[in-house]
């Protein structure tokens, strides 16, 4: 679909900026997860899926319907010296073509690393890209948690974090690397496509360590314009210098939960953002 102009978004409220759906690594669908914060008495979320926007409609429909702001978005996989990182990028026209074929050549990517880390795990268990498959709503997106839910189905593991910590972290041996730009570039792309680009997460607890200050002054000046210092997997040590550069560098703070449904213990709604910082961020949208 094409961009989606900012919606009038309410006076007041709290909004929850990070969520992802079945089209990609999430376990319930845009709606349900509109009709889950509209109980909750959230203002209003935004739908982040990674590298795809294929539940904004459904998000944004079923959000008119229940009387909540959508502010549609999407989680770009990115690196930056060899670091994951990911940003968040709200209010892009998903049909520009830079960005398009960065999306695609990363879903593409995906496939074929999930499938190469299906295969070393067939080496040593009897499990199948079937198995990957039967658990994957049509036209997901595929990532590791696909695989985790797998592996749980098969009776392998309890949960997500079992598998992910037996045998999906990065230095397991059936872990593979995946394509991801370069972080700056994606700060660029996402502005180019006329969206607003926050980075996701700086300090979370899977990473080795946090985003170096270097990295974020970098991105600043490349066009950055806010970070998610709010989230449940920050850690709390690793936060005082991002926040002290951040208000040097004048980024948003932004607030969100993360949430995958019943794919991590992330909560809707566990951390929020202010419905004055998102009229903010969306003025700075340029659709």
């Amino acid at each position: 679909m094409g961009s989606m102009a900012p919606q009038t978004l309410l006076d007041d409220g709290r909004y929850d900026l990070h969520t992802h759906s079945v089209v990609s690594d999430g376990t319930l669908t845009p709606a349900e997860i509109v009709d889950e914060a509209a109980d909750l008495g959230l203002a209003g979320i935004a739908l982040t899926d990674h590298d795809t926007t294929g539940g904004w409609l459904q998000a944004a429909q079923r959000a008119a319907d229940r009387g909540l702001s959508f502010v549609p978005g999407m989680e770009l996989t990115t690196k930056t010296n060899g670091l994951a990182v990911h940003l968040l990028g709200y209010y892009i026209d998903p049909t520009y073509p830079p960005l398009r074929e960065v999306t695609d050549r990363i879903r593409g990517d995906r496939d074929r690393r999930a499938r190469a880390m299906v295969q070393l795990l067939s080496d040593d268990i009897a499990f199948t890209w079937d198995d990957v498959l039967n658990v994957m709503a049509d036209g997901a997106t595929v990532g590791r948690p696909h695989i985790a839910d797998a592996l749980v189905s098969r009776g392998f593991y309890a949960d997500r974090g079992a598998a992910f910590a037996d045998v999906l972290h990065p230095g397991s041996k059936y872990y593979v690397p995946n394509y991801a730009v370069e972080t700056v570039d994606g700060v660029r792309l996402i502005r180019e496509a006329g969206g607003v680009p926050i980075l996701a997460h700086p300090a979370a607890q899977r990473q080795r360590r946090a985003i170096p200050v270097s990295a974020l002054v970098s991105l600043a000046e490349a066009g950055l314009y806010g970070i998610e210092l709010d989230h449940p997997e920050n850690r709390a040590e690793w936060l005082p210098p991002l926040r002290v550069a951040a208000t040097e560098l004048r980024l948003a703070v932004t607030g969100a939960s993360d949430y995958h449904g019943a794919g991590k213990a992330n909560r809707l709604g566990q951390c929020t953002t202010d419905a004055e910082v998102v009229r903010a961020l969306a003025a700075e949208a340029h659709l």
